[in-house]
Parts: C-alpha cells; sequence; structure tokens
C-alpha cells in the first residue's frame, strides 16, 4: 500500500501519477522520448538499459515491468532480460550494448563514475554519440523513477501475468495513451 492516499488502487508507478496528473503527463513524455521514440538504439535495448538500471536499484516493479516490456519486443526475450539482470557481461547481447550496460551501472552509482576510457570503449564497440547519450538519460531518469516508486512505497503486485499485460500495452502503445493524455 502506497505511503500516500492516492485516488486509485491502481499499482506501481501509474497509482502515484494518479495523485499527480500534471507531473505523470510530463514523466510519460520524458520516457516516450527516452525508450519509445526514434533514436538510434532499438527501443528493446533501451528498455533493456531501463530494467537493468531498475534491477540493481532493486525496484521490483520498474525491473519487472520493464523488463518484460523488453521481452515483447524484436530482438529480446524473457531469458535475455534474466541473463541481463544476473550478469550484463555473460548475457546474450552486443559487446557494444555490454559496453552501454557499463555505463547505465556507473551512471546509477554516480554519474561521476563513468569515465572517458568507459566512453571510449563504448565507441570503440560501435556506440555512437546519441546511443551513450541515450544510455545516461535513461540511466539517470530510472534512478530517479525507481526512486519514485519505492521512496512512496508503491503497490509491487507478484504475479507475472499483471506485468505481461502492462508490457503487451507499452509495447504496442508507448506510454502517452488515452488515459495518460486525458488527465
Amino acid at each position: 500500500m502506497p505511503y500516500i492516499t492516492t485516488p486509485d488502487d491502481v499499482p506501481g508507478i501509474r497509482g502515484l501519477m494518479n495523485f499527480r496528473p500534471d507531473a505523470a503527463l510530463a514523466l510519460n513524455q520524458l520516457v516516450q522520448a527516452l525508450l519509445v521514440d526514434d533514436a538510434s538504439m532499438t527501443r528493446g535495448e533501451r528498455e533493456l538499459i531501463a530494467t537493468f538500471v531498475s534491477s540493481r536499484n532493486e525496484c521490483t516493479f520498474c525491473m519487472r515491468s520493464h523488463g518484460a516490456i523488453a521481452a515483447h519486443l524484436p530482438g529480446c526475450n524473457e531469458q535475455t532480460v534474466k541473463a541481463v539482470w544476473a550478469d550484463y557481461n555473460t548475457a546474450p547481447v552486443s559487446d557494444k550494448m555490454k559496453a552501454l550496460l557499463r555505463v547505465a551501472d556507473k551512471v546509477r552509482i554516480n554519474g561521476n563514475q563513468v569515465t572517458l576510457d568507459d566512453i571510449n570503449n563504448a565507441r570503440a564497440q560501435g556506440a555512437n554519440d546519441m546511443d551513450i547519450h541515450d544510455t545516461v538519460l535513461i540511466a539517470g531518469a530510472f534512478c530517479m523513477f525507481n526512486r519514485y516508486v519505492d521512496g512512496l512505497g508503491a503497490t509491487t503486485p507478484d504475479d507475472p501475468a499483471f506485468y505481461n499485460l502492462v508490457a503487451e500495452q507499452r509495447a504496442k502503445e508507448g506510454y502517452l495513451t488515452k488515459s495518460v493524455l486525458m488527465k
């Protein structure tokens, strides 16, 4: 149960967003730009960064939500998501993705930990400036989202079917759904 009184029983971040629809719109626009709109990385790669950061931050709701979304997108599946959670260095992802996840993990801890060597390594593995930029921004944004969800004690369902249902919708429609835009 959330630490604040929300207007409904919607679990996770959506319930918290219903408390402040004006902030919800801005947050959903940000996540739409980061994870859905055109970019040099695929949607699946960007969702993998989001779920990876959330797993390292121990934010179960975001980890499971974005892991399920990644698994619904082309080029990704549940086994890949779980492998990234366990150890991205041995996960079946590209060397470029491993280098970007290394950058994301450092951003998650403290942005000052990212070094020029980390950036040069990502470039050597094929990352371009947009990949690097978006990785850092996704990692930073998901630290904020994770703290929002956990800091307000959002309800975190245990049922994998919940995450699968949400994932199907987000994979098809993105984050600016009618329910978000009409508030």
